[in-house]
């Protein structure tokens, strides 16, 4: 693919600084890129690169003083956004063609739009839906009554098992697990044993949802566990059973969540962050990594460390941890004074 630099400022709404004729054959950093290339810059860390960059054009939000004259320049309010749309238009990937294969198990009872791709050796049972442009690779598996909507995709192993539902476009990577069962045990003293809690209810996924390679997402216990609209899950993600998710919210790498924590709209949990079960985080909170939730945080908070507190805290925390070998020596050297001076007076003493 080749476009003019031109035309692909229009197409995210850039200016052009330079020669917008000048063709554009690929996109790249500013590390890798070379001539005929594009890149983007949005980070101030990354400026020694942008100075030696060998890229044709680069993106570059308003206002960035550039001295370079060997270099296009496309003006935008998103170099990072903009770049993302441009890479989907390079790498549209290749168009399923639709239909079943011959190779894959489709039950009779089930409903595949013709539209549908259902690749070899993916299974789809009993009464299960796949909606229109939906693609199901190899190895991936759509269990009784469950239901996919138009444009999902299970890539090779992903895996939904009964009666759990997605919505519109939505991807889930290799490894996925929709729907399995809730980690719930009571304890039987009788027996003794751990007697297993049937997990009876269903997983529901919004729209515009991705669950990336090897997260599991339990089935809820009675009810749905809910994933909301345009929230996106990272590698290696455990959310259990009767969590909600709310909206357009981001769960890093290895972030796990325990049953029926309910997480709000706009939420960001960086990676390894873990929640205990049955609290809840607010709208527009955020938990850095590693950080360990043991009861709600508020909407529109900060906050860090495990167990985790506000962030202003927890700074204030951890700039006196490494005072704390001064301090317990300052504390020994007290201690030391105070015995001498008791000692002192207990001698005086008639």
């Amino acid at each position: 693919m080749e476009r003019s630099l031109a035309e692909l400022a229009a197409h995210v709404g850039g200016t052009v600084e330079g020669d917008g004729r000048l063709r554009i054959v690929g996109l790249a950093s500013l590390e890798e890129a070379g001539p005929g290339e594009l890149s983007f810059y949005g980070n101030p860390r990354y400026r020694k690169e942008l100075g030696t960059t060998r890229a044709s054009a680069v993106l570059l939000p308003p206002g960035e003083p550039v001295t370079r004259s060997d270099v296009a320049w496309v003006r935008v309010g998103s170099p990072h956004l903009a770049f993302a749309r441009l890479l989907a238009l390079f790498h549209p990937g290749p168009p399923p063609t639709p239909g079943v294969h011959p190779r894959a198990e489709v039950h009779p009872s089930a409903r595949v739009d013709p539209s549908a791709t259902v690749m070899a050796m993916a299974v789809v049972e009993a009464d299960a839906v796949v909606g229109a442009r939906a693609v199901l690779w190899p190895g991936s598996y759509l269990g009784e009554g469950a239901q996919l909507g138009e444009d999902c995709v299970l890539q090779p192993g992903a895996i939904v098992r009964e009666r759990c539902v997605l919505g519109r476009r939505v991807v889930l990577q290799p490894g996925v697990v929709v729907g399995s069962d809730g980690f719930g045990f009571v304890f039987d003293p009788s027996g003794p044993a751990h007697v297993k809690v049937p997990q009876v209810g269903t997983v529901r996924i919004e729209d515009d949802v991705e669950v990336g390679a090897g997260s599991c997402i339990d089935r809820a216990t009675t009810g749905e566990t809910v994933i909301g609209s345009g929230t996106k899950i990272d590698n290696l993600v455990q959310i259990a059973h009767n969590v909600r998710v709310g909206p357009l919210s981001i769960l890093c790498a290895q972030v796990g969540i325990s049953g029926s924590t309910e997480i709000g709209t706009g939420v960001v949990l960086a990676g390894q962050v873990g929640i205990v079960g049955h609290v809840r985080v607010g709208d527009g909170a955020r938990v850095a990594a590693q950080s360990g939730v043991p009861h709600d945080v508020p909407s529109g908070a900060t906050f860090s460390g495990y167990p985790a507190v506000e962030r202003a805290l927890w700074l204030r925390q951890s700039a006196a941890l490494k005072q704390l070998p001064e301090l317990l020596r300052e504390v020994r050297e007290l201690r030391a004074r105070v015995a001498a001076l008791e000692s002192r007076k207990d001698e005086s003493a008639p």
